[in-house]
C-alpha cells in the first residue's frame, strides 16, 4: 500500500482589488512633487475629471490693480477641478467597502439528525456546499452519500446520484446506493485466502463467494465523525471507526478513517487510511450510482476510460487471472463512447457491465480514470484516483422497484459505478498489486470527484 496522500485539491480564489488606505496607500501618504497623485493627468486616470485645466490660477497670474482683493470668480473648469481633488481626497481617506466587511465564506457544513439506529444509536446527517452551486450529503451510517446536487449547463441544480432521503429506507436493504464497501471491496473467491501460510475463511455472502466486507461491513457501521474547521476552499467532515480482529472473518484490528471533503473547484475528495496490529487485507472504495440526467436511464452517458487493459472474469465474477486489452471489444472506452452503445455484447446477463479495468496510471499517483459527460444537461463527471484499478457497474439489477430521493423510480441502468479499486480477488492472485497491509505499514489512497458543465 503505502500510498501518500496527494496534494489537495483546488486553488485560492484572487483577492479582490481595492485602493490601499494607511501608510503606503493614498490617505495619510507624505507627498512630494515627485508624486504621481500630482502629477499632470492623475485624476483623469482615476477617472474623477475627464477635462482637468492645464493649472490652476498662480498668486503671480492674479493683477494688483483695484480690484484684487475682490473674491475671484472661478472659471467653470476651475470649479470642476476643484470637485474633483475634493472627491479624491474623501475617495483616498474614507476605507472602501472591501476593506470595511470581510468575504462571506463560500464553503459551509451543516449537522443535522438522520434518525436512529434500531438500538437508538443515533445518525447524523452532514450537508457539504460550496459558491458554485454545490452540496453534498453524507451520514455517518455507512459513510452513505444521501445526495450530491450540481448545476447543469444552464445552472440548473439537480441530483445526481442514487439514494433515500431517510434512514429508515437504507436499514430495510438497499445495493450499496452511495456507502463504504470494505474491509475487502469486491469479491474473493471462495471466501478463503492465505496470509504468511495461514488461511482464513471470511463471510460468504455471494453464492459461495465473499462481496464488500461481508454481512456486516463497512457499508453497517456507525462511524465516529467530526466536522472539520471550514476553510476559504474546503468543507470537510472525517470519519474513523475499529474494525475488530475476527470482524466478518479477518485478521487484525483495523483502525480506519476517511475524509470527504467538498472543495471550491466542485471536487469531492476522498481520503482514506488505515492501519492494522496483524497482516490483513485492505481494499476500500464508495459506490455511489451517479446519473448526470437525474432520472432515467444512464445508456446514453458518453464515458471515457484511461485504461487499455481489464481483468477478465467468470461467471461469478471472480477474475480469471488474465489480464486482457480492450481493444477490439466491448470493453474498449479508451475513446468517448456512449454507455448503451455495447452494453448488450458484454456477455453478462441482464446486459450491462460489471468489469474491472487496469488503469494507464498503475495506482503511482492521483490521476485521471474516468469522464463521463451527460449531453441533455451538460454534466460532466471526472473520476481521479491513486487506485491502479477501476470497477464500472452499470446497474444492471435495478428494475424499477425501488423509488429514490424525490420519488425517482430506478430502472435497469438507472446508473453508474466508478468503483475505485485494487482489481478483485487480489488476496488470491499473486501477480496482483497486493492489498495485504501489515503492521507498522499505512494504507494511503485518495479518489476524487470532479463535476463541471460543457
Amino acid at each position: 500500500m503505502g500510498i501518500e496522500f496527494a496534494p489537495r485539491g483546488g486553488t485560492r480564489p484572487t483577492p479582490g482589488v481595492s485602493i490601499p488606505c494607511g501608510p503606503g496607500g493614498l490617505a495619510g501618504r507624505q507627498t512630494t512633487d515627485n508624486d504621481p497623485m500630482r502629477q499632470p493627468g492623475a485624476l483623469s486616470r482615476l477617472g474623477l475629471v475627464s477635462n482637468p485645466p492645464s493649472a490652476l490660477p498662480s498668486p503671480e497670474s492674479v493683477s494688483e490693480g483695484p480690484d484684487a482683493h475682490k473674491p475671484m470668480k472661478a472659471s467653470a473648469s476651475s470649479r470642476t477641478f476643484a470637485s474633483a481633488l475634493a472627491a479624491a481626497v474623501v475617495l483616498a481617506s474614507a476605507p472602501t467597502t472591501q476593506s470595511q466587511s470581510a468575504p462571506q465564506p463560500a464553503m459551509s457544513i451543516e449537522t443535522s439528525s438522520f434518525g436512529q439506529m434500531p438500538d437508538g444509536t443515533p445518525v447524523k446527517l452532514y450537508t457539504l456546499r460550496n459558491g458554485g452551486g454545490m452540496t453534498v450529503k453524507v451520514t455517518d451510517y455507512g459513510l452513505i452519500i444521501t445526495e450530491i446536487r450540481v448545476p447543469d449547463r444552464t445552472g440548473k441544480a439537480g441530483n445526481v446520484v442514487l439514494g433515500f432521503d431517510n434512514l429508515d429506507r437504507y436499514l430495510r436493504g438497499h445495493p450499496f446506493f452511495g456507502a463504504i464497501a470494505g474491509r475487502v471491496a469486491n469479491r474473493i473467491a471462495n471466501a478463503r485466502f492465505i496470509i504468511d501460510g495461514k488461511e482464513y475463511t471470511v463471510t460468504r455472502n455471494s453464492n459461495p463467494n465473499h462481496i464488500h466486507g461481508g454481512a456486516k461491513g463497512f457499508d453497517k457501521k456507525v462511524w465516529a465523525s467530526t466536522p472539520l474547521p471550514v476553510t476559504r476552499d474546503e468543507a470537510a467532515v472525517e470519519f474513523s471507526c475499529l474494525s475488530p480482529d475476527g470482524e466478518e472473518g479477518y485478521p487484525g484490528n483495523l483502525t480506519v478513517t476517511v475524509r470527504y471533503t467538498l472543495t471550491a473547484r466542485s471536487e469531492l475528495r476522498i481520503d482514506y487510511s488505515a492501519t492494522t496490529d496483524k497482516p490483513t487485507p485492505v481494499n476500500l472504495t464508495n459506490h455511489s450510482y451517479f446519473n448526470l440526467a437525474g432520472a432515467g436511464d444512464v445508456l446514453g452517458h458518453e464515458l471515457t476510460l484511461a485504461a487499455d487493459f481489464y481483468t477478465p472474469s467468470d461467471e461469478a465474477l471472480i477474475p480469471t487471472g488474465e489480464i486482457r486489452a480492450v481493444k477490439g471489444t466491448a470493453l474498449d472506452f479508451t475513446q468517448p463512447t456512449t454507455i448503451g452503445a455495447r452494453a448488450a455484447q458484454t456477455g453478462l446477463k441482464p446486459g450491462g457491465y460489471d468489469h474491472n479495468f487496469v488503469l494507464r496510471s498503475g495506482g503511482q499517483s492521483l490521476a485521471l480514470a474516468a469522464t463521463v459527460y451527460e449531453p441533455s444537461g451538460g454534466r460532466v463527471l471526472e473520476a481521479l484516483t491513486t487506485e491502479p484499478g477501476v470497477q464500472l457497474y452499470t446497474a444492471n439489477h435495478l428494475d424499477g422497484s425501488i423509488v429514490g430521493t424525490g420519488g425517482v423510480k430506478y430502472p435497469r441502468h438507472a446508473g453508474f459505478c466508478l468503483e475505485t479499486q485494487h482489481y478483485p480477488d487480489s488476496v488470491n492472485q499473486p501477480h496482483f498489486p497486493s492489498v495485504v497491509l501489515r503492521p507498522g505499514q499505512t494504507y494511503r489512497t485518495t479518489t476524487v470527484f470532479r463535476f463541471s458543465t460543457r
